[in-house]
């Protein structure tokens, strides 16, 4: 592990060329989110930075970089701009986004003078709150929001949607040699790790059918599983998509989408280029549960959960020797101030996705570069799997942060065994 303080640009030219195999980074979205002046320093569209980090990869490495829905777009050019090949955008989608909407409808009625209708008075922003609903509440002096209602015209008008997504642009660096295979023999990457990444069934067999060479269906229309076109058991899991979720989406899907298979039936008589699709299922030997069928569970079941430990964001960070401020807040040893957590990153993404971008996109052994270190997380992720990592962070409070939480042994023992009972 090598944790680097310091400006990511100046340090990247310490490095030699084609010395690391991937890169996987979570770049400032250039948002001065919170008020951070690191998130609105546009590093995240220097083309010379991109240049760095395609100078120290190796031929055929692969980059993967998250980036906000407002800005990714000029981070993306960029980093083709930089020399990179843009290969795919993963979406990264989440339950736990909250709502940054202003009230155009509230706005109004300030402007002109209007009485809004105080529906409920809460200490909580989240409406309506059971206080809300029983009109008690519990701590007077604690309240800090009110739900209203006016009559405008503009009322229940906003000016933004909830953020539950956020976009990953997977991008490669040339090749040197004149094709895949040859890249893949001299350097040891230009592939993606498809079955490390396959998604767990939790059970569910899988079958594949296996066509005749040079076919891309069961000759004449014929029944499957005859020795011309055979189905197979796949136990390897489902090939992995470009869209990751996190247990919260993941729970609101298989609601919206519950017990469904592909949730693409293609049912006996449906016409498509001169004839039935597929053929009807009797005839063909399919029951259709191929394409559709109950019991299968849930339809988040065809892509990757990330599941996050709750101990995992602060854990290892209690060395920190928190003190009050006087202020209300707390402060650690080092002078960083803090509210509900140790980790004050505002952006800490989930270990096991981390785990799971990393081990798509490095071979075995591989070196892993974060020009964007942030607290730490994709060092753990390194650990955990046994890859080595270079990490650089230009804000001190969070380099410290990461020291602390890549280098606690508890924390990693803990995540394991989590990870493996899951």
């Amino acid at each position: 592990m090598n944790l680097l303080l310091g400006d990511c640009v100046e340090q990247l030219k310490r490095f030699d060329e084609n010395s690391v195999d991937s890169v996987v980074c979570d770049p400032p979205y250039e948002l001065g989110f919170m008020g951070k002046h690191w998130d609105a320093s546009g590093i995240a569209y220097s083309v010379d930075l991109w240049k760095e980090v395609e100078r120290v990869l190796k031929p055929g490495g692969h980059l993967l970089a998250f980036g906000g829905t407002r800005t990714y777009h000029r981070m993306a050019c960029a980093i083709e701009d930089a020399g990179f090949e843009i290969r795919d955008q993963l979406q990264w989608l989440y339950g736990s986004g909250f709502p940054k909407s202003y009230n155009i409808g509230k706005g109004v009625d300030k402007k002109l003078g209007n009485e809004r209708e105080i529906i409920c008075k809460t200490n909580s922003p989240k409406f309506p709150s059971g206080d809300c609903i029983s009109g008690r509440l519990k701590d007077v002096e604690r309240i800090m929001y009110e739900n209203s209602k006016g009559n405008s015209e503009w009322e229940g008008w906003g000016s933004a949607l909830k953020p539950a997504n956020e976009p990953i642009c997977l991008a490669r660096k040339p090749l040197s040699e004149k094709n895949l295979v040859e890249n893949v023999l001299k350097w040891g990457v230009g592939g993606l790790n498809i079955d490390a990444s396959r998604i767990n069934t939790n059970g569910e067999i899988l079958k594949e059918t296996i066509y005749p060479k040079g076919r891309a269906m069961c000759p004449g229309g014929g029944k499957r599983n005859t020795p011309e076109c055979k189905i197979i058991p796949n136990d390897l899991g489902r090939f992995p998509a470009n869209v990751l979720l996190d247990e919260t989406a993941s729970k609101m899907l298989d609601e919206q989408a519950p017990n469904k298979g592909a949730f693409a039936p293609v049912k006996s008589g449906q016409k498509g280029f001169g004839g039935v699709i597929y053929g009807k299922y009797n005839s063909a030997g399919d029951d259709g549960k191929t394409f559709y069928s109950d019991g299968l569970g849930g339809a988040s079941r065809f892509f990757y959960v990330a599941k996050a430990s709750k101990r995992e964001r602060n854990e290892g960070c209690e060395s920190l020797e928190l003190k009050s401020t006087g202020h209300g807040n707390l402060q650690n040893s080092k002078g960083m101030e803090r509210f509900d957590t140790y980790n004050n990153h505002p952006t800490v993404k989930p270990v096991k996705l981390m785990e799971y971008l990393v081990r798509l996109v490095t071979p075995k052994g591989g070196v892993v570069l974060d020009p964007f270190m942030g607290s730490g997380t994709t060092g753990i992720a390194c650990r955990n799997l046994g890859f080595d990592f270079i990490g650089i962070e230009k804000e001190k409070d969070y380099y410290e942060i990461a020291k602390v939480r890549i280098g606690n042994q508890q924390t990693l023992k803990e995540l394991k065994e989590e990870g493996g009972k899951k």
